[in-house]
């Protein structure tokens, strides 16, 4: 008899382990955005009706901890944005990210991270030559360090479907840096995200 209800303990636990496999699923999102210059949460309101500088940001990752009403993730991202008159920024880095879900549609979120950003000059940059002329110096761009924090919601289409996709707003706070050594160390960005992302759930055999 103990052999027998050893064994169906057993047999839950696989069955319960793997239901949580499943629940560990990779995931895509895309998204745009639009960004400026600002300490953070420094002038949040600006962001819709300032300057417009687009951007759009792709993301690749795995929810690693899963439980009913919490997940932990962490994903790997390439953005870029144009900053007019400026730069284009082109950041390529990773996130921790933590989920609260309050019900089958609705989460909050909140994600830290760090990486690369390439910094393109936006607008001409010339040097004087021997000659005595003007040539463009812009050459390939520079190599800068970012820093990123985030806070957003979420909301699940499909409800409890595992293969639901899930559209979120992110509202971002982004320290580039070194920028300019002599007078703006850092440069902080405010971004304004929406997006959808969409888990990839590998099928059964």
């Amino acid at each position: 008899m103990n052999k027998y209800l050893m064994l169906l303990m057993l047999t839950g636990l696989s069955f319960k382990l793997d239901a949580q496999q499943q629940l560990k699923t990779k995931f895509i999102s895309f998204s745009v955005m639009n960004t400026h210059t600002a300490l953070p949460f420094g002038k949040f309101t600006g962001i819709f009706y300032k300057a417009f500088h687009p951007g759009i940001e792709i993301s690749y990752g795995k929810n690693f901890a899963v439980k009913n009403k919490h997940d932990w993730y962490y994903d790997f991202r390439l953005a870029c944005f144009y900053h007019r008159f400026v730069q284009y920024g082109i950041p390529v880095y990773s996130n921790l990210g933590y989920r609260y879900k309050f019900n089958q549609h609705w989460s909050a979120f909140t994600e830290a991270g760090a990486g690369y950003l390439h910094s393109i000059p936006a607008t001409a940059k010339l040097r004087l030559n021997e000659a005595g002329d003007y040539e463009n110096n812009k050459g390939p761009g520079r190599m800068q360090a970012n820093a990123c924090f985030a806070l957003g919601a979420g909301y699940q289409l499909q409800g409890a479907s595992a293969n639901s996709l899930n559209l979120f707003i992110s509202y971002q706070q982004r320290l580039q840096f070194p920028f300019v050594k002599s007078y703006v160390p850092l440069l902080p960005y405010n971004s304004f995200l929406l997006g959808l992302s969409r888990p990839l759930t590998r099928k059964n055999k």
